[in-house]
Formats: structure tokens, sequence, C-alpha cells
């Protein structure tokens, strides 16, 4: 329950004076937490996996999700991995990428990882301001005559201006890649995200909106990649006696084949839910200074509602970026800095020469926050964490 207390004797004075007791969660409020199937479904599944003693290895439950994956899609071009950072990385294995590759420096670093273990160089463009995808006028002038593809993000589900970087693509005969991670049922156009470049992939990470626990998909043009695709996640092999290429194991099993089977058939109150809650934050936050969300996407684009980013301005907040999320830890709400620090700021990518000054994903990594969102959360609890936000605006301008 909320407390106010009220020092003030005048409605205006009210207004100035009227504060709210901070009480701490009793549970901890994550960003994220996975969305679970009916318990007696997913038993099901399990009786059915005891009775056909395949846990692995391109088993009935796979295959057929696989079938379901595809129709989803509307393609026969896709492959499961055990994970995205795999799918990725076999990926652009599979296709050839070599020399150099455009891509973000707002992303998660696996992103970059995937590169590196294809002995790929990142070169790093800056991103746009309001969905903080790769800015294609930064992606043009960083071409050179070693580029070989673009890797772009749709951060957060957002999508990237997939006509520019189509256009910039096809104009310097580029291979043009997207990280779909966060976009699952994403569409622009009345298409999915899915069918916009060369290949997508897809991570089923328990953190995603949609989930198979851990696991990753590739949706790909080529028809012809789909073979070689199935040789490197299974060590390369052709048959017992053959092996053709060197791959690694990347397989997905069949317990998350089932799950997610089974959160597939919840999708759309999945994103339905996350649409009431992403709504809920705009509306209580819109007037609360230093507070940006970034602006409603168009209507030719669908969202998923997975993630609830927003941007504190120091200088109107009253306080940081990183205050606000030590305040909003103290109160058991556990907000994340997706994505700080910018992945060329690692040590491991230190060395990499970035001609960019990276100017608005500097700033942007110094001010996100998402906030948590999840289905299971109550609107309750969102609101709260609304006024929570405001009051400690409030409190950090008295201090001023």
């Amino acid at each position: 329950m909320l407390k106010r207390t009220n020092t003030g004797s005048s409605p205006a004075d009210r207004l100035q004076t009227e504060r709210i007791d901070l009480e701490r969660f009793d549970e901890p409020v994550y960003v994220t937490r996975p969305y679970l199937p009916p318990f007696d479904e997913f038993v099901d599944g399990l009786k059915e996996m005891w009775g056909n003693h395949w846990l692995t290895n391109n088993g009935p439950v796979l295959k057929r999700y696989a079938s379901l994956l595809g129709r989803h899609f509307g393609t026969d071009n896709v492959c499961l991995f055990n994970n995205g950072t795999l799918a990725l990385q076999l990926g652009l294995q599979g296709m050839g990428i070599s020399g150099e590759v455009i891509t973000t420096p707002f992303t998660f670093v696996a992103t970059t990882h995937a590169l590196f273990w294809c002995k790929i160089r990142p070169v790093f463009v800056d991103i746009e301001p309001d969905y903080f995808t790769l800015d294609p006028e930064k992606v043009e002038a960083a071409i050179t005559p070693w580029t070989s593809a673009i890797l772009a993000v749709h951060v957060f589900g957002y999508p990237c201006r997939v006509k520019e970087l189509a256009d910039i693509a096809r104009r310097h005969k580029l291979t043009l890649i997207y990280d779909a991670a966060h976009a699952f049922g994403v569409e622009v156009g009345g298409k999915s995200i899915a069918h916009y470049g060369d290949m997508s992939m897809f991570s089923f990470h328990a953190t995603k909106l949609y989930h198979s626990m851990e696991g990753g998909m590739l949706v790909f043009r080529d028809a012809g990649l789909k073979q070689t695709f199935d040789y490197l996640r299974n060590f390369g092999f052709r048959n017992e006696v053959e092996v053709v290429m060197p791959g690694t194991n990347a397989k997905m099993m069949e317990m998350q084949a089932l799950m997610g089977t089974l959160v597939l058939r919840h999708i759309g109150e999945l994103t339905s839910k996350g649409q009431a809650i992403e709504a809920i934050y705009r509306e209580r936050l819109a007037d609360v200074p230093g507070i940006r969300i970034p602006p409603p996407l168009p209507p030719e684009i669908r969202y998923n509602y997975g993630y609830v980013p927003v941007e504190v301005d120091e200088a109107d907040f009253g306080m940081s970026r990183d205050r606000l999320y030590e305040e909003l830890r103290k109160l058991n709400v556990h907000a994340r800095r997706y994505f700080y620090p910018l992945v060329p700021d690692f040590a491991c990518y230190q060395n990499v020469q970035t001609r960019d000054p990276l100017t608005v994903a500097r700033r942007v990594a110094e001010r996100i926050l998402t906030l948590p969102t999840y289905s299971g959360i109550s609107a309750e609890t969102v609101e709260r964490i609304c006024l929570y936000v405001g009051e400690i605006r409030a409190r950090a301008g008295t201090r001023a």
C-alpha cells in the first residue's frame, strides 16, 4: 500500500509538498521474468519424451517444433540451435562472411563476440537517437573495400531502418544480416521482421519475451544454406562416416523444443500484456522531467512490447541514471542498464580502432535504463514503480 504525507494546507501547497513513502518491495521486481506455460502441458510433453527415450540430436519434438516455426514465419528456411550466440556465429561462418563487418556498438556483447569467433573485424558506427538502431548514413560512410556485410541489431525489438539498409547493401553488394534477438513477433508493413535482409538470428533465451528456456534460430533467404547450417550445428557430420566441414555441437535439445512449442501457443497474450504494461509506463512517466521514453512507433510497425527502455537526463531529472538505478535497487526494483558500457569500451575490444566518435551511442549508453516488464508483473506494481521514479526525482529536486 502506498502512503502519502502532506505538509501543505492549500491545493498549491499540497501539489508541492505531497510525498510518497518509498516502501521497499517485499519481493525483488526484476527487469524480466520468463513466462512458463501451464505445468500440465509441460508434463504431458515430458511424458512423450520419456516414451521416446530421445533427448537430443534431431528428435521428434524438435522436428515438429521446427515445422511449427516454419509455418509461423511462412518459410522452410529455418534452422534451430541451442542458443542465439552460436546461431549467429555459425550463420556468419556458413555464409562465408569475412574481412570487415559494419555493426553497432549499442548491443549485447554476444553480437560482437560472434564476429570475433569468425575472425571478422567489427567496424562500429553510430546509432540513431529515437530507437537506438544503426544510423544508415553512418553505415554508408564506413564502407571500405574490405567490407563484406552489415550486421544490424533490432535493439529492444525496435526495427532497424530496413529499407535504407537494404538499399545500401544492394548498391554496395554487401550481405545484410540482422541480430533479431529481441524482435520475435515484430512486423514491418505486414511482413515478419525475419524476412528483411539475407539472414536474421532470433534468441530464445529465457529473458526474452518468447523463449525456449535457451535457444536460437536462423531465418535465411537462400534455401541452399539449410544443409550447411545443419552440418555446422552437428560437428559437420553428413552421415555416420562422413564429416564434411569443421562444425561444432550447437543442436537444440528436445526439452528446449518442448518449451518453445508451448510458449508459442501463448505469444499473442504475452504481447498484449506487454502492450498494456508499456502503456502504463508511457502514461505515468510522460510528465516526469528528465525521463524520455522512445516515441510511439509508426503504424506500419507491429511491435512485440518485450522491453521498456527509458533515458534519464541528469540535468532535468536531478540525478544521474546510475544514481536512479541504485535508488531503485534499494527499493528492490532491479532495472538494468541495457546496454552499458558500449561494446568497444570493454577491455577485449578496446584495441579495435573506431573512426566514428559514436556520439549518440555514448550519450544513450550513459542514460539508458530498462524498466521491469514481463507477463506476471501486475499493473499495480508498474504503477508503484512509476510513482517511485517520480518521487525519487522530486526528492532530488528538494535536495538540490
